[in-house]
């Protein structure tokens, strides 16, 4: 059973940049596309970005797209989501998942991600 560690959230101020680590456990890390969402308050949980198990075919949200990069270390069994020029509006719970349906290419809709894990809090505040 693959088991997610998020890691690496906090608070930080507009225009400032976080890195944030989702670490894997349990299972062929690299065999799995990493997804990262978010849900901020009161609202429904989103995709961010997500990054298959091969190839660069990287997937964005239009809203953090050019500020957010996705990156794995298959190595470490770790995902990364390197966010930079943060905004308030940013601030949410980011969850990472993972999917094993396997292929060059990811999808950002929440019903194809069964494995995920706890959050992580980012908060963009003055």
């Amino acid at each position: 059973q693959l088991q997610l560690v998020e890691s690496g959230g906090g608070l930080v101020q507009p225009g400032g940049s976080l890195r944030l680590s989702c670490a894997a456990s349990g299972s062929t890390f690299d065999r799995y596309a990493i997804g990262w969402f978010r849900q901020a308050p009161g609202k429904g949980r989103e995709g961010v970005s997500c990054i298959p198990s091969v190839g660069g075919n990287t997937n964005y949200a239009d809203s953090v797209k050019d500020r957010f990069t996705i990156s794995r270390d298959n190595a470490k069994n770790t995902t990364y989501l390197h966010m930079n020029s943060l905004k308030p509006e940013d601030t949410a719970i980011y969850y990472c998942a993972a999917e094993g349906a396997g292929g060059g290419w990811c999808s950002l809709t929440l019903n194809l991600w069964p494995y995920w894990g706890q959050g992580t809090q980012v908060t963009v505040s003055s």
